[in-house]
């Protein structure tokens, strides 16, 4: 996996259904090795290894129109985000494969969380994947 640094500290979406944007969140974030850190009445926080990276949190105006991109640690992970933000309520916006107007290596999958958001899982390859579609176009 390509090291990165950290850009961005935290994203925070506002939702309307915090229950609701909780099951997809969780579910889709889970093959990621994202958990529930941090959890009340009105919102709730997602991180890996006790830190907080992504939240949402009930109320508005809503979070709509943003990108999110999550990193994933193989092409599995990206697939089993997918098919969970699927089973979840998401919509699919972008199937999982490699998005070759990024990378020969940027094996990705893109869905629309229940406010039309693109939220994405992507794995940097260490080398060019070559067994798996190829997807063109921006998600």
């Amino acid at each position: 996996m390509t090291v990165r640094r950290i850009v961005v500290d935290l994203v925070l979406f506002v939702v309307e259904d915090l229950d609701a944007c909780r099951r997809l969140y969780s579910a889709a974030l889970a093959p990621l090795g994202y958990e529930e850190l941090h959890v009340q009445a009105d919102g709730v926080h997602y991180g890996a290894d006790g830190m907080d990276d992504f939240a949402i949190y009930q109320g508005a105006p809503v979070t709509v129109a943003a990108h999110v991109a999550f990193a994933a640690e193989d092409r599995a992970a990206v697939d089993a985000f997918f098919e969970a933000a699927i089973a979840s309520g998401a919509t699919a916006r972008g199937k999982p494969g490699v998005w070759t107007q990024y990378s020969e290596r940027y094996y990705a999958a893109f869905v629309n969380d229940l406010h039309g958001n693109n939220v994405e899982a992507v794995w940097h390859a260490p080398e060019p994947v070559s067994d798996a579609p190829r997807r063109s176009g921006v998600p």
